[in-house]
């Protein structure tokens, strides 16, 4: 190319270049309106399986390894529990699983709650933390004694 060709050169390089730009912009689809939307997450919870150690060899992973099936009657995480035996008396809910633990309230008989934690030993007694089905911050250690599953 000459030299004197150079500068219409470059003004038609810049002169496409501008009008593919403006076009660019004009064909553009509008922005979105992303104000009134609301994003959801949805967390799933992971299952985990714990597995015991072998004392000789490796544990084959492809074998499934059974989880125990509660008994009926048999008190559980997750179990839904009823006070039951106290005979008008009542059951001590404590902050921690013994009986040095601060009372924090008393449970009647017929009153429903859910099994957080648990078991325990301490004392002679089996503990569970329990929370109230129908108010959440009645909460606290319990013996089983007076507890009995309700069935789901």
């Amino acid at each position: 190319m000459r030299r004197e060709n150079l500068p219409a050169a470059i003004f038609t390089f810049l002169a496409l270049s501008a009008l593919t730009v403006i076009l660019l912009i004009i064909t553009a689809p509008p922005r979105a309106d992303l104000s009134n939307y609301i994003a959801y997450a949805t967390i799933q919870p992971a299952k985990i399986t714990l597995v015991p150690q072998t004392i000789m060899g490796e544990i084959d992973p492809y074998q499934p390894t059974p989880t125990p099936t509660p008994q009926p009657g048999e008190i559980t995480i997750r179990s839904v529990v009823q006070v039951h035996g106290t005979e008008g008396t009542g059951l001590r809910f404590r902050q921690s699983p013994n009986l040095e633990g601060e009372e924090l309230f008393m449970g009647f008989d017929t009153e429903v709650f859910n099994v957080l934690d648990g078991p325990r030993q301490a004392d002679g007694y089996t503990w569970y933390f329990l929370a109230a089905v129908n108010d959440a911050n009645r909460k606290g250690w319990a013996v089983s004694q007076f507890l009995i599953v309700i069935p789901q």
